[in-house]
């Protein structure tokens, strides 16, 4: 039953990206909507009100590492869990506070799906608490 899960928004400039995502999510019951960019993504992210949100760092307009600082500075976003998928993540290179996960690419699907759905249930908070647990 589409929307039993959640409400996910998948930003990505890569439209191959966003499909496999959606297409993960949605067999898993999510529901889903796609942004091409970050300034879609704020777009968007304000009328459909996401449980979570995947998103890309290198895209056009408005790039993932400016989204996050958007998306956290606003009342209506600031709580929403942020994956980071991309294949720009490393060691070498810090990530702002704001984002709650990191899933470099190429990724595993299921995996991905596991990562949204333990967000949606727990939330931010809730993502705090198993980093330290894994930690």
């Amino acid at each position: 039953m589409p929307g039993a899960c959640g409400r996910v928004l998948v930003v990505d400039d890569s439209q191959v990206i966003r499909q496999l995502i959606r297409v993960n999510l949605e067999l898993d019951g999510f529901e889903v909507m796609t942004a091409c960019d970050g300034a879609q993504c704020l777009e968007v992210a304000h009328l459909f009100r996401p449980d979570v949100i995947t998103l890309d760092l290198v895209m056009p307009r408005l790039d993932g590492l400016r989204t996050v600082d958007r998306l956290r500075l606003d009342p209506r976003t600031w709580h929403v869990p942020l994956v980071v998928v991309s294949a720009s993540v490393g060691g070498e290179r810090e990530l702002p506070e704001g984002i709650d996960a990191v899933v470099a690419k190429p990724f595993e699907p299921a995996e991905l799906v596991m990562l949204v759905r333990r967000l949606c249930e727990e939330g931010r908070s809730g993502v705090v608490q198993l980093a330290k647990r894994l930690a």
